[in-house]
């Protein structure tokens, strides 16, 4: 294998087949130690979170394509944490793709002047980041990204579209368990001129609550694993 990519939380190599193998690491995005999916920086390392993140995806991604939905998923090796993809070229130098059902994180500390923590944001809120820890993972809105080059109107569409398609996913299942999701992170890319999720699904990669209070991502998973 041949490392093309190291990221805050998986390495990236290239395979001989012309697949793509992501290595997940044991780290988490989040500040001063303390858990946040919404901060653009590693703040934390959690034994066991990569397997856990791939545990997670692996569920996630099957019952995807049980619902007719494409994705970049083709295989896992949970004991070595990897997992081979398809290749996804990515939309400019990365994209992420935030979808909240509850207004919190860095969203209030946006908007709190306008909305309180905790808010139901009805429908589900779809933004998009520019994946750019020098400058905070900087916002994009949609005519942004046409007007860059980055991503056509009709790919906006579709990427949104499918993003609060599998959300909804998401959320009904962690629901049936007694779980709230709060929101979750994506990443899009392109294969063949198709727009389809790429990266993961993990579970450090969504805020989730159970009775009021946030759960921990290796906990997040054994709740989802061990139904």
């Amino acid at each position: 294998m041949n490392k093309i990519y190291s990221g805050k939380t998986k390495d990236v190599y290239s395979l001989d087949n012309g697949n793509v193998m992501l290595k997940f690491k044991d780290d988490c995005t989040g500040k001063d130690g303390v858990f946040d999916p919404g901060e653009n920086t590693v703040g934390l390392t959690i034994e066991g979170i990569g397997k856990a993140n791939l545990q997670t995806s692996v569920y996630y991604f099957e019952m995807l394509k049980k619902a007719g939905i494409k994705t970049h998923y083709v295989s896992a090796d949970v004991e070595n944490a990897t997992m081979e993809v398809l290749p996804g070229k990515v939309f400019g130098h990365g994209l992420e793709v935030i979808c909240r059902l509850v207004a919190t994180g860095s969203f209030i500390r946006r908007y709190g002047e306008y909305i309180a923590d905790g808010t139901v944001l009805e429908g589900g809120y779809v933004e998009c980041t520019f994946k750019n820890d020098e400058k905070g993972d900087p916002l994009v809105t949609s005519e942004g990204l046409a007007a860059l080059g980055v991503m056509s109107p009709a790919m906006f569409e579709s990427m949104k579209e499918q993003t609060l398609k599998i959300t909804k996913i998401v959320a009904d299942d962690l629901k049936s368990i007694g779980l709230d999701l709060w929101d979750i992170k994506f990443e899009f890319g392109y294969n063949n001129d198709e727009v389809i999720l790429i990266d993961e699904i993990a579970s450090g990669n969504m805020r989730v609550y159970k009775d009021g209070k946030i759960v921990d991502p290796v906990e997040l998973t054994k709740l989802i694993l061990n139904r």
